[in-house]
């Protein structure tokens, strides 16, 4: 308000100068043109330089897979990774894995165990266990290679860097429950199963804004005490794996010894205090082996 009073007072005043003065009635001329607001000093935009094109979807789908190809061959892989369908219109049902369920299961409704989505696209799904390896050539490799993934966090390992997983949230990536401390679950009781779990939940809200409703018990071991104590944790989901990927090696559930559609990958943050090699290094193998078998990379949250 106040601004616009003391316009109207310029205005004013240079009304009562701006009659029968000649150079006073310029300067006044000058005053009125900012009287009449700051705009009228911005400069003017300039014409189009002709016509603006638009790309149509197909160029935009080929202009997107050249900066793939591109960004492949910056990170040393042997081709660009396959686009990932769009999510499901309909999600697939999620049950137990035969064999995984515990007693109950069922009839207490407590959030099933699984190693593989139920999907007929050739799809895999990646997720990264525990924290410790904070890389940020990774986050950036996987930001400009447009590879989701999901992380399952334990506090102890996050702790010292929440920011790391807080820029990884900010690209897109989902932070899930893995405990507070990483310990064998079953070897507890239900009490200090539920203060790793809900703790969990605490430190993940508190952090990074939300409580999961996906967790994932350590090493995969588990018992009817660790499902009730996740669902009361407000846990809907204990996905483990059917593959785990190396730096210098890849290991399967599966007798046959091959990935199959809709299967959950596992690795874990770590670097050569660990492994012989870099995080860059375990991606690096992992999109070149699912690439080359004709598999994309999904976000496993779309299929839950």
């Amino acid at each position: 308000m106040r601004v616009v009073v003391q316009n109207d007072k310029n205005w004013a005043r240079c009304g009562r100068r701006f009659i029968g003065r000649g150079a006073a009635a310029l300067a006044c001329s000058a005053l009125l043109s900012s009287c009449a607001g700051s705009p009228s000093l911005a400069p003017r935009p300039t014409p189009a330089q002709g016509p603006v094109h638009v790309l149509s979807p197909q160029d935009r789908q080929a202009a997107e897979h050249a900066r793939l190809v591109a960004a492949a061959r910056r990170w040393g892989l042997d081709r660009a990774p396959l686009t990932p369908p769009p999510p499901p219109r309909v999600k697939p049902e999620i049950t137990a894995r035969a064999g995984f369920e515990v007693g109950h299961q069922e009839d207490w409704d407590l959030p099933p165990v699984f190693t593989t989505i139920p999907t007929k696209r050739k799809i895999v799904f990646l997720t990264i266990d525990d924290g410790s390896e904070k890389d940020p050539k990774f986050l950036r490799m996987m930001q400009d290679l447009k590879i989701p993934y999901t992380a399952f966090l334990s506090n102890y390992l996050v702790k010292d860097d929440y920011g790391y997983f807080r820029r990884m949230q900010s690209y897109g990536h989902t932070l899930n429950n893995h405990t507070l401390t990483h310990p064998y679950l079953p070897g507890l009781s239900y009490e200090e199963q539920k203060d790793e779990i809900c703790g969990m939940q605490d430190i993940m809200e508190k952090q990074f804004g939300r409580r999961p409703t996906v967790f994932r018990p350590p090493y995969g071991n588990y018992n009817q005490d660790t499902l009730r104590a996740a669902k009361a944790c407000g846990i809907k989901y204990a996905p483990i794996w059917n593959e785990e990927v190396y730096v210098d090696h890849w290991e399967y559930r599966e007798d046959d010894q091959r990935m199959r559609r809709g299967d959950i990958v596992l690795t874990h943050f770590r670097g050569r205090s660990d492994w012989n090699g870099t995080m860059v290094d375990d991606m690096r193998r992992f999109l070149n082996k699912v690439t080359r078998e004709g598999y994309a990379v999904a976000r496993l949250e779309d299929y839950l």
